[in-house]
């Protein structure tokens, strides 16, 4: 077999399928009509026109049930996160902690300063009482 013989027996491969999407208001709609069915089997006949399974009327009568079906339907993916007001009092703090040691050690050097300058004198300071 040659090439252009292979290639005439491969089947063709279509686009991929996707997962279908139905909006919250076209749930409702199946979900009201399929409750207005009274003759047994009458429910087939919707699911069938509109190409749906039983599975899907189970779902969203449950969501019905939940109160999900009677609003706006919620947004996907991860919840919005609220800033926290520690985050912003952290750098706050770390810039104060900052000047208190800088203030700290100026003092400490004037102390020093001090303390030479007595011991040159010779006037000795008083020592620290703790």
């Amino acid at each position: 077999m040659g090439a252009t013989e292979m290639a005439l027996l491969e089947p063709e491969v279509g686009a991929k399928a996707s997962r279908r999407r139905f909006t919250v208001e076209y749930k409702r709609k199946i979900v009201r009509e399929a409750d207005g069915c009274t003759t047994p089997g009458a429910v087939g006949a919707p699911l069938r026109r509109e190409g749906l399974y039983s599975s899907h009327l189970t779902t969203w009568r449950a969501a019905r049930e939940r109160g999900e079906l009677a609003g706006a339907s919620k947004k996907r993916g991860p919840a919005p996160q609220l800033p926290d007001p520690r985050d912003k009092k952290i750098p706050e703090l770390e810039r104060e902690t900052l000047r208190w040691r800088k203030r700290a050690e100026r003092a400490e050097a004037l102390v020093q300063v001090q303390e030479e300058l007595a011991a040159l004198l010779g006037t000795p300071l008083e020592p620290e009482k703790s």
